[in-house]
């Protein structure tokens, strides 16, 4: 990113609000935030329905854009950023990791993960490399021509977490990924999050109801009434299983 700077916190929120609607009708989700993320950190953005927390990431993911103050990506401000140049930031620098994998049914694991690069305009060969590539990553080597049929849930996810991370991105945002999980497959995932995080310095954004889930990141951000409620660093858990 042309003018980034590389000293500044990877992500930082500056007095961030939110608000939707207007007169009467009008509701403030976000009532002045402050936060920052320095790169290679993981956290865990917690707190109760109504709180902000999803309307933060989803500022954080370019989706939606603050009502007044700043958002500052590698010391960029992206409010001033155009629409196109915002998508090119998500493109480009954000995965995405959500509660439904999202997976297209009669379509392999490989192409699945290959999808994000048709956008970038790589050749077929390249495509197919860097899908292999984070299918390994995420511990699916071989399955590379199953169908989402023909794997468990827990599979399923890392695939869509294979998808997320094809363009190397800076930062992984996942909104309840074990959600659709039982207890075992979501701290197989979990371990492979923090894997991610650990092994290739990938800054892990992960919002989440459940404290054992919280527990594997390094930080856990409390979100209440649109403001961030506590901000407390803690060590990483052990493996569970």
């Amino acid at each position: 990113m042309v003018g980034a700077d590389m000293s500044a916190p990877l992500i930082e929120l500056r007095a961030i609000t939110k608000t939707y609607g207007q007169g009467q009708a009008a509701f403030q989700a976000l009532c002045g935030v402050d936060l920052s993320i320095a790169e290679g950190d993981f956290v865990a953005v917690m707190g109760p329905s109504g709180s902000g927390k999803s309307t933060v990431m989803n500022l954080l993911g370019c989706l939606d854009t603050p009502t007044t103050s700043e958002y500052l990506f590698r010391g960029i401000n992206v409010e001033q950023l155009d629409r196109n140049q915002r998508a090119l930031l998500r493109r480009q620098r954000l995965g995405f990791v959500f509660q439904g994998f999202n997976l297209l049914a009669r379509t392999s694991a490989q192409e699945n993960v290959e999808l994000p690069l048709l956008h970038h305009g790589e050749p077929a060969e390249v495509r197919h490399a860097m899908a292999r590539t984070a299918l390994d990553k995420v511990g699916l080597a071989g399955w590379e021509h199953h169908t989402p049929a023909e794997l468990s849930g827990g599979q399923q996810q890392r695939v869509a977490i294979a998808r997320a991370i094809v363009t190397n991105p800076l930062v992984l945002l996942a909104d309840e990924p074990m959600g659709n999980l039982d207890s075992k497959r979501s701290h197989e995932i979990m371990e492979l999050l923090t894997q991610l995080n650990g092994d290739h310095g990938i800054t892990v954004i992960m919002v989440t109801h459940e404290p054992d889930m919280a527990a594997y990141a390094r930080r856990i951000v409390h979100f209440v009434d649109g403001l961030v409620a506590s901000d407390k660093r803690q060590a990483a858990a052990e493996p569970c299983c």
